[in-house]
């Protein structure tokens, strides 16, 4: 599902909306919230938006567990770091208990170690199968979305539920869900915004297959639990 938005501030209004709508809904069913959060800079005014009122009040926040979707493997310190952004922006201002938010970091440990035992932890949260009430997404002008960078072997990882890898073309290491875990959550949403995303987002939409060159063609884009909310500017081409 498409939904197009002539400004930012909509386009967050909306966004805000699913969020609490299925908070509301999990908690209700289940008791508990379960959410991955993304990264770079599309997410920030969302977050910043549910920290006021009157969104804020319409989350139970004590039942919400954050998790993220990917990460950059720096300190929670680092300007460069989803978690530090997402602290900035949303979780000091809400009433969420810490010991409800994971962060992938962890000091002292690989990358690759680090990806394994965020795994157990998420296998003692989430669904049985393995499944996330929410998961936030961002897509970037290269067709990427979380750590799924084209021509990476992450993006054939069938059986691991989280990923750390080296990611030669940014000279770092990457922490990311794999693409069965997010494609079992409830609901996934994807925030596209700017005229610098349009060319990938017709051919992650309507393109020929080439998950390859284009990641987020992975999800089950056909899917109506996976909402993309784009503005004007990046959907001039679909």
């Amino acid at each position: 599902m498409v939904k197009r938005f002539n400004d930012l501030q909509q386009l967050n209004g909306e966004a805000a909306e699913l969020f609490i709508q299925t908070a509301n809904e999990a908690i209700a069913a289940g008791g508990h919230f379960t959410v991955a959060l993304t990264g770079g800079s599309s997410p920030a005014a969302l977050y910043q938006l549910l920290a006021t009122v009157p969104y804020r009040d319409q989350v139970q926040w004590e039942h919400v567990y954050i998790f993220w979707g990917d990460e950059r493997w720096v300190p929670l310190s680092d300007d460069r770091s989803n978690a530090r952004m997402a602290f900035e922006t949303l979780l000091t201002h809400v009433p969420i208990p810490e010991e409800h938010i994971f962060p992938m970091w962890a000091d002292g440990v690989s990358p690759e170690e680090f990806a394994r035992e965020y795994e157990q932890t998420l296998r003692l949260h989430l669904h049985p199968e393995g499944r996330f009430d929410l998961i936030l997404l961002g897509m970037g002008p290269d067709g990427h979305t979380a750590s799924w960078f084209p021509h990476t072997d992450v993006l054939h990882e069938q059986h691991k539920w989280v990923v750390g890898y080296y990611l030669d073309a940014q000279d770092m290491y990457r922490i990311t869900l794999t693409v069965p875990l997010v494609n079992r959550a409830a609901r996934v949403a994807v925030i596209a915004y700017g005229a610098n995303k349009a060319d990938a987002l017709y051919e992650v939409l309507k393109g020929v297959r080439n998950s390859e060159q284009y990641p987020a063609q992975l999800l089950d884009i056909a899917d109506e639990r996976i909402t993309w909310f784009v503005d004007e500017a990046a959907a001039a081409r679909i």
